[in-house]
């Protein structure tokens, strides 16, 4: 049995430092490309002066254009004030794009958490992961992740849906079985280790064509 958890303990150690590692460089990526953008500024500044002093409006208009295109590319879509939040929401709300998912958000939440960002970082980075690959199931149009966080009273609310093909999920020993094969699952035990540790509250609803899952954090512990 020690042999068992010390084991268990050790993939659960190793999943974790590989999530941070790819949740790291998801949101170094997109600070890149910011500051990259930031670096351009003054040069797209001139470029435009330049096509309105020579009366190129349209040719102006087409550069302000792809201006705008390029800058939803780089521009954090959610903007809560909380830095990790809002890092790693962008991250996966543009790896969610990118595989042609719309995201719903609505997000209210404050600016410091008493809890680790590193938990926070993990359990959204999970539950978004989840999310974008049981929505890859579904054709493109039949695609949705909704993403709901507010305060309630002195709680944080948390809740993550995605459409997903096929009928309800079945509990296996108490919890939903992991459809990734042997070896996986880890995030899902990640989430629960840390609701459990901070005294939270999860629960995990399946539907016939839905999942859902719901985590109430204390904000003062």
């Amino acid at each position: 049995m020690a042999f068992l958890s010390r084991y268990i303990d050790k993939r659960l150690s190793d999943y974790q430092r590989e999530l941070v590692d790819t949740h790291y460089k998801e949101v170094d990526t997109m600070y890149r490309k910011m500051r990259g953008w930031r670096h351009d500024y003054r040069n797209h500044i001139g470029t435009m002066k330049a096509l309105a002093q020579s009366g190129s409006i349209e040719e102006l208009l087409r550069y302000l254009d792809m201006l705008e295109s390029d800058l939803n590319t780089v521009d954090m879509p959610v903007k809560t004030g909380n830095p990790m939040a809002d890092a790693i929401l962008g991250s996966k709300l543009a790896l969610a794009a990118e595989k042609h998912i719309p995201v719903k958000t609505t997000v209210q939440i404050p600016v410091k958490f008493s809890f680790p960002a590193l938990d926070l970082c993990v359990i959204l980075g999970n539950l978004l992961d989840n999310a974008i690959e049981a929505s890859l199931s579904l054709p493109e149009k039949e695609r949705m992740i909704r993403v709901y966080m507010d305060i309630k009273e002195t709680r944080l609310y948390l809740s993550v849906t995605n459409l997903c093909a096929g009928k309800k999920l079945l509990k296996t020993g108490g919890r939903f079985a992991t459809g990734k094969g042997a070896g996986h699952g880890f995030g899902l035990v990640r989430i629960d280790t840390i609701v459990e540790r901070h005294g939270g509250y999860l629960s995990r609803n399946s539907e016939d064509g839905a999942f859902t899952t719901e985590i109430l954090l204390p904000l003062d512990e």
